[in-house]
């Protein structure tokens, strides 16, 4: 039962899980875009819809996280971030050995990890005072929603589905806040350029909140003029969104936009702060570097 738990954990956070045909459920979901990029001989149509997506964040409470039995309490001391660690199924690896894992609680998320890497990192364990102090701040600064965009390819698709990203071929269904009910397959927005290029169409350009929330989730990579790249890593245990490519003589002008540097095994690093900070921090970026493509990340 751990084994297939960690399996399906791992198909959902990679997008590989099939659950069937789902229902995109959404305190807001309205059509902002909508075009035909395909017509059938017989008149038949294929369209793409883009779609504002809203939803509230239900942010855990620190007596919610703590409510779980065995849990600890800890602080990132470079961060300043509260969690509670809680077991997780272990992971089986190709040499047939177990890896130890653990979960964290956060406010809006968890992340799951080894327990090696986690002894090495900055999480501490601490008092409770401490940690709810320190939750009650992350907490407090959730915003009420997070807004974001989604694309639905709806109508006649099976004489172009080879023209269709080979990765995902999930389908989803929702109805929009005026009661329309729209059926289709999702495409993450660097699918879709690469989607519109196969029907000779131009791609609905994204904003730059939505190109840094699919950098932020580690969907793609944001490639900016100058030779200047965004992508999601890991360091420290800790899932980053990493600038490279720059050169010395633009170092102050990054941080003076808000970046932030640390120098890891001798080598300046550049790192742009998550959350919402990083949107206004992209945006900044975008003015003086402009996107010039996005890739998707494996």
């Amino acid at each position: 039962e751990e084994l297939l738990s960690a399996r399906t954990e791992a198909a959902i956070a990679s997008g590989t899980f099939d659950a069937g045909l789902e229902t995109i459920r959404a305190d807001s979901l309205v059509v902002i875009e909508r075009k035909t990029v395909w017509t059938h001989e017989s008149g038949a149509e294929t369209q793409l819809f883009t779609i504002e997506r809203k939803d509230r964040n239900r942010p855990m409470s620190a007596d919610e996280a703590l409510a779980h039995a065995g849990g600890k309490m800890l602080v990132n001391t470079r961060s300043k971030r509260a969690a509670v660690q809680v077991a997780a199924p272990s992971l089986m690896l190709e040499d047939g050995s177990m890896e130890r894992r653990a979960r964290l609680l956060r406010p809006l998320h968890h992340d799951t990890v080894f327990v090696s890497s986690l002894e090495n990192s900055h999480w501490e364990e601490t008092d409770e005072a401490t940690f709810r102090e320190i939750w009650a701040a992350e907490f407090a600064a959730v915003p009420e929603f997070t807004t974001g965009t989604i694309h639905l390819v709806t109508g006649l698709l099976l004489p172009i589905w080879r023209r269709f990203p080979e990765n995902t071929a999930r389908v989803y269904r929702l109805q929009t806040d005026e009661g329309e009910r729209i059926i289709g397959r999702m495409l993450s927005g660097v699918e879709v350029e690469r989607f519109c290029e196969n029907l000779g169409m131009d791609a609905p350009k994204l904003s730059a909140d939505d190109t840094w929330e699919q950098v932020a989730d580690g969907k793609a990579a944001a490639h900016l003029a100058d030779g200047l790249s965004l992508r999601r890593v890991l360091v420290m245990n800790e899932l980053r969104v990493e600038l490279s490519g720059f050169t010395s003589g633009m170092v102050e002008s990054l941080k003076a936009r808000g970046l932030f540097g640390e120098i890891i095994a001798w080598k300046l690093r550049l790192f742009v702060p998550t959350g919402e900070a990083g949107k206004a921090i992209f945006t900044k970026l975008l003015d003086r570097w402009p996107l010039t493509s996005l890739t998707e990340r494996a």
